[in-house]
């Protein structure tokens, strides 16, 4: 690479690196660190277990997020010098080693820069991520569970904390439906342009002929309903379901009747949680995920409106979104952004940031 070229590259670098620390808000995040290590290292603090796990992981994030940048910012302050030292030598190993910290410095300010992406108004918050099995029978019932593990396993790359709340298992194989917590700041950001309906195409393991069979699994990513939120429910609105947990095969989880379920009869929609060996809890947590749903779907009437004024005709890009094909060839391709990979084992044992990354940017560009 030459002299010229590289140093335009590395100024190109620097000024994008400025604009996203221009949005991040360094000082603004080292003031929100100092205010949250504070309220850390309160002796009081645990004395409110579900304020303190809130705190300390948005404390987590914060620190994360901002060694993050002043690392970037330094590895790409360290580029010139590196590059300097390798012509300077003429020194061919050198020069590769310092082109290779470029590519990567590149791909990280790349990823780092969707982040900036993130400026819903909810973005920021947690996300609750519904999936359930549509068409195709069985085998849409053990996609919607590899599409569970997927979420999971994604989130455990990144060390992100999750919470299944409810799962209902399918008779011969799989899940009828599940919910969890994604628990990180900007996690329905991040995940709500996974909304919509995922098909696949594969040889059925469950057909005795060995016939290729499609199948659907719709995900529904939600995000978690904070105080200002104002989303009140009138218990007399309310029918309360008690019953005993169970798991894959209909065996019993529990000896109690621990496991909830809501349904909030004005609108007719129903959530379960089993999670907690405590019915209380579980209450708990079915609240919140219903709380959810319906800012999920004050939202949904307040845009139907907008889109009406805006003779948009309400279409939505949230319907079928992703297709993962196993047979005859390997692929996996985003219906909306076109962007694809050969590797359908590798996304589905997690690896989707590319897709989630193209997914924001395309999200983007639409609200332009």
């Amino acid at each position: 690479m030459a002299v010229v070229d590289v140093s335009e590259e590395l100024k190109s670098l620097s000024s994008t690196m400025g604009s996203i620390e221009a949005v991040l808000d360094l000082g603004r995040m080292r003031t929100d660190v100092a205010a949250l290590e504070e309220q850390a290292a309160a002796p009081s603090l645990w004395d409110d277990p579900e304020a303190a796990q809130k705190i300390t992981s948005k404390l987590s994030h914060l620190q994360a997020e901002l060694r993050k940048t002043e690392a970037l910012r330094s590895r790409i302050d360290d580029l010139s010098v590196l590059f300097e030292l390798a012509e300077g030598e003429d020194d061919a190993e050198a020069l590769a080693e310092a082109e290779a910290e470029l590519i990567s410095v590149r791909k990280s300010l790349e990823e780092m820069e969707v982040r900036t992406l993130l400026s819903g108004e909810y973005d920021a918050r947690e996300a609750l991520v519904n999936i359930r099995a549509e068409a195709g029978g069985v085998d849409a019932a053990d996609f919607a569970e590899q599409l569970q593990r997927m979420y999971l396993r994604w989130a455990e790359r990144h060390g992100y904390k999750t919470e299944i709340y409810e799962t209902s298992y399918a008779e011969e194989a799989g899940i009828k439906s599940t919910t969890f917590a994604v628990q990180v700041p900007y996690a329905y950001g991040t995940l709500s342009v996974e909304q919509g309906t995922h098909r696949l195409v594969r040889i059925s393991p469950f057909d005795n002929q060995g016939r290729r069979q499609t199948s659907f699994a719709g995900v529904e990513v939600l995000p978690v309903v904070e105080k200002t939120d104002h989303v009140e429910i009138d218990e007399s609105e309310l029918r309360i379901d008690v019953y005993r947990s169970s798991g894959p095969g209909g065996q019993g989880v529990n000896t109690t009747d621990s496991a909830v379920r809501l349904t909030h009869l004005p609108s007719g929609i129903v959530v379960s949680c089993q999670n907690e060996r405590s019915q209380i809890q579980n209450k708990a947590s079915a609240l919140n995920v219903l709380q959810a749903k319906l800012l999920a779907r004050r939202r949904q009437e307040d845009q139907a409106k907008m889109d009406a004024l805006k003779g948009d005709g309400g279409n939505s890009w949230g319907n079928q979104m992703r297709s993962y094909v196993l047979a005859p060839y390997q692929m996996v391709k985003d219906l909306r952004t076109d962007f694809e990979v050969g590797n359908p084992q590798g996304v589905l044992d997690g690896e989707i940031d590319g897709f989630l990354e193209a997914g924001i940017r395309w999200r983007k560009q639409r609200e332009r």
